[in-house]
């Protein structure tokens, strides 16, 4: 089982390590709820260094990317980030990641850490046609950098302190390769996986227990804490955020999936993987589609559950689902045969064969 630069800093914090898609990882600390709420109201640190980063660089860095992904990259410019998604040409999503673009010749694609092979080789068999050398031109620096996530309405303020530019005004999915904590180039992004605000910084392995130390000293008066995987998966419910193996896969589309906004067929796009699919599937209409609900009877909606319609018939099942922390009621996601996926249909869920009303609603649940 692989270790992060961080491991031993969470043992001795007392976490409670689990097994994460190879990683030995914290899943909570102090308590799920108590960790989630402190990253909505203040401010919380995440250990995610077991995503994968691959840089991809060249004169057709860009056309490789604009291929691969279902988004518009040539949108993007210096310092900007975006949310993508790699179709896998039979109509599903090889993962979930995002594109930083350092310039019109440089880019970083992290994907999560689950897929991370997956995505590599996937990846390897497109490279080579674009004049990509694997190793030199599309290059996996996953194993070089250690990354945490400071989340939370505090935590720009706190990550200022350390910082040798300004970083408080960044827009939303942006970065800067700057000096923080007096240690050089590491990048810091106006992203997250939590809704809450605060940034993700990537950094040396080497640099990695001194940025942590620094980021700690600083939010010291704010309360900062270390959170799990466990409060992670919860923030991102909240807000409605995919999980890869849970709410998209091989077999959902992005369209179905509710990502038409990263899917894009216009004229600088150009052609990309499943383009004629998506198209032909947008065209016709969805069989189905991933929704969000709230449950209105008393029980908790968990992976994998049915979800039924007034007579009982399976029309769906369940992606994602908990009790709220934040909202105190228990909230879910599923795929659901159209058209009962739209807002405000009454659906059920199947809990020890008894079914559970339920209403669709839009996200994000937790609005701030």
């Amino acid at each position: 089982m692989k270790t992060t630069a961080f491991t031993q800093k969470h043992i001795e914090l007392g976490a409670k390590m689990v097994p994460f898609a190879g990683f030995n990882m914290p899943l909570e600390y102090i308590g799920i709820k108590a960790e989630h709420l402190a990253v909505r109201n203040s401010v919380g640190v995440f250990d995610v260094s077991h995503m994968g980063e691959f840089y991809v660089k060249g004169p057709n860095a860009l056309k490789f990317v604009q291929y691969v992904t279902s988004n518009d990259a040539f949108v993007l410019f210096p310092g900007k980030i975006q949310y993508s998604c790699f179709p896998n040409g039979k109509g599903g999503i090889v993962d979930d990641l995002v594109v930083y673009c350092f310039d019109p010749q440089r880019y970083m694609m992290v994907v999560n850490a689950a897929n991370m092979q997956k995505d590599w080789d996937h990846l390897c068999k497109f490279a080579p046609k674009f004049g990509l050398e694997i190793g030199r031109d599309f290059y996996n620096a996953s194993d070089e950098l250690s990354q945490l996530a400071i989340q939370g309405p505090k935590a720009m303020g706190i990550m200022q302190k350390l910082c040798n530019e300004p970083v408080t005004t960044m827009e939303y999915y942006t970065f800067k390769q700057i000096t923080v904590g007096g240690l050089e180039n590491v990048i810091i992004s106006t992203t997250g996986y939590t809704g809450a605000g605060g940034c993700e910084v990537y950094v040396k392995n080497a640099d990695a227990l001194k940025l942590w130390d620094k980021i700690f000293e600083a939010g010291k008066p704010e309360g900062i804490m270390p959170v799990g995987l466990g409060a992670r998966d919860t923030l991102r419910l909240e807000m409605g955020f995919c999980l890869y193996g849970n709410d998209i896969d091989d077999t959902t589309s992005p369209l179905e999936a509710g990502l038409g906004w990263i899917t894009k067929f216009n004229d600088n796009k150009g052609d990309f993987i499943d383009r004629d699919f998506l198209m032909k599937q947008k065209a016709t209409g969805l069989t189905r589609k991933l929704c969000a609900f709230e449950l209105i009877d008393k029980g908790i909606p968990r992976h994998g559950y049915e979800i039924c319609n007034a007579n009982g018939e399976n029309i769906g099942f369940v992606t994602s689902g908990g009790m709220s922390p934040s909202l105190n009621k228990p909230i879910g996601m599923g795929y659901v045969a159209a058209p009962l996926y739209k807002a405000d249909t009454e659906i059920y869920i199947k809990v020890r064969d008894k079914l559970l009303k339920a209403v669709v609603v839009k996200i994000p649940f937790y609005k701030a």
